[in-house]
């Protein structure tokens, strides 16, 4: 499944218009919960397509929802996201980023209180059967709500529960001292090389942001290059091939025999896969081999 992110900002602050630029998308429906694709852009990706000369080419990406406000029945949709992009007004004159921060902070926290609140109504009810297991959490869910309303930042939470406030949060300054979200939604409509051409040698503001959140979550990024598609993966540190394959497909992980790898740039420095194995570049892994950043794997798998 894609990494997931959700945009969550104060009325007016532009959340609507940063999930415009990420995903390109209109969404110009307001009031309603919007649900995109962000690319994320990888120059070794075209280096890669160019060498095995590729017909389809696919980034990386991530999924993004943004949702119309911030109550705690809204920010609730995004329990199962993976980070938070925080949207804070810099541009209007009417309020300050610092706090609008400290009151996003609040509001995910009050989000929290209320679904831990709600989870111990039901539990406590259920739990009058008599069950253990149920008296037991019902116990734990009381203790966790104490915690809360005494204002202690609570990091241990039952897995189940999801809560917003231990997401990875990032700040985005909506204004001049920040990232002009606005003229960002109307540079990915132009053609690419016209928005290229205004910004000069600088990349998008964005790409910073897309960075930022990999190095939040530390995602890494590994290929595969065929002559049919060659495309990006993100992939958290640490995992291993058996994991890549599952990312790639069920089917691949099911039947994964082994793992061909290959280091990008030793891939295009030698012009093909073929010339990589000749050179002695390419190498056989098993399911628990560690991916790195940067590999190019061929997996061999039969079902």
């Amino acid at each position: 499944m894609a990494v997931q992110v959700g945009i969550v900002g104060l009325p007016n602050a532009g959340s609507t218009t940063l999930f415009r630029a990420l995903t390109r998308s209109d969404a110009s429906l307001s009031g309603k919960e919007h649900v995109g694709m962000a690319q994320i852009a990888d120059p070794r990706l075209e280096q890669l397509a160019e060498v095995v000369d590729a017909k389809k080419v696919t980034p990386a990406a991530v999924r993004v929802v943004d949702v119309p406000g911030t109550g705690a029945a809204l920010l609730g949709n995004l329990r199962q996201v993976d980070a938070l992009l925080a949207v804070l007004d810099g541009w209007s004159g009417t309020r300050e980023p610092g706090a609008d921060l400290e009151t996003l902070r609040l509001e995910l926290l009050v989000a929290d209180r209320d679904h831990v609140e709600r989870r111990l109504e039901r539990v406590a009810k259920q739990a009058k059967s008599g069950e253990l297991k149920l008296k037991k959490e019902a116990a734990d869910l009381e203790a966790l709500l104490a915690r809360l309303d005494s204002g202690e930042k609570v990091a241990d939470w039952p897995g189940e529960l999801e809560p917003l406030t231990t997401k990875p949060l990032i700040a985005i300054e909506n204004g001049p001292g920040g990232i002009d979200l606005k003229l960002e939604a109307e540079l990915v409509e132009l053609p690419a090389e016209e928005a290229a051409e205004f910004r000069g040698a600088g990349e998008s503001a964005l790409g910073a942001v897309v960075r930022e959140l990999a190095t939040a979550l530390d995602l890494i990024t590994f290929f595969t290059a065929g002559e049919k598609e060659t495309r990006a993966w993100t992939l958290e540190r640490g995992k291993t091939a058996l994991d890549a394959a599952e990312t790639i497909h069920s089917d691949i992980a099911r039947g994964f025999i082994r793992c061909e790898v290959v280091r990008w740039d030793d891939l295009v420095e030698a012009g093909g896969h073929a010339e990589a194995a000749r050179a002695g570049k390419q190498r056989l892994e098993g399911k628990t081999y560690a991916i790195e950043d940067g590999d190019v794997l061929n997996i061999r798998f039969n079902v």
